[in-house]
């Protein structure tokens, strides 16, 4: 599984087996932005709430799957006005190039698609309550001072991040990814399901 550049590799171990204790028991490793995972607020804004303070909502109901796979940088407010967005949209997943990096999975890249901070801006016009992305990041590699971040969870918006949204066709479903309740944890894990 590739991992953020800088994170903690994932390690996995069985602990106990059914040959030798009567049970299967496993040990993970990883950091809290492994994989699908939600950042909280606390990531990168002082005194924002953790993951165990986010309101379950957010994570759950009607998603709109935009198509931003010509996007080949950073999708800015211009793409994202032609994305065919409803209005009234809470929970917005952002469709890249980036989900072909997952089939196969490749080792981590820094030339993945992400929202620049004026999309995020435009997202929070919008009304958006969730933010999601099918890569690693949302901010763009290296990008000093975390705009994009600082845009969405400064205003209290989630960023579920990590998506495999290769084979999901854009437009409305349902979601669910509520993330692991870890007190005052900056990421989680999350479990991402769509359907219509």
């Amino acid at each position: 599984m590739p991992v953020y550049r800088g994170n903690p590799p994932v390690r996995a171990r069985r602990t106990m087996t059914l040959a030798r204790e009567g049970v299967t028991l496993s040990e993970y490793c990883l950091g809290s932005h492994t994989g699908t995972h939600v950042d909280a607020p606390i990531h990168f804004i002082e005194g924002g709430v953790g993951i165990d303070r986010l309101d379950l909502a957010c994570f759950q109901g009607p998603a709109w799957v935009a198509d931003l796979r010509r996007v080949r940088q950073g999708i800015d407010r211009a793409a994202l006005s032609k994305a065919g967005i409803p209005r009234g949209t809470r929970r917005v997943l952002l469709r890249t190039a980036n989900s072909r990096l997952w089939h196969p999975v490749r080792p981590f890249r820094t030339d993945f698609v992400y929202l620049e901070p004026d999309g995020a801006e435009w997202l929070v016009e919008l009304g958006v309550r969730l933010v999601g992305i099918d890569y690693l990041s949302i901010e763009g590699f290296g990008m000093k001072g975390a705009p994009t971040h600082h845009a969405l969870l400064g205003r209290g918006i989630p960023i579920l991040e990590g998506l495999d949204l290769a084979r999901v066709r854009p437009g409305r479903y349902q979601m669910s990814a509520a993330p692991v309740r870890w007190r005052d944890a900056d990421g989680a894990p999350a479990r991402a399901v769509l359907w219509q």
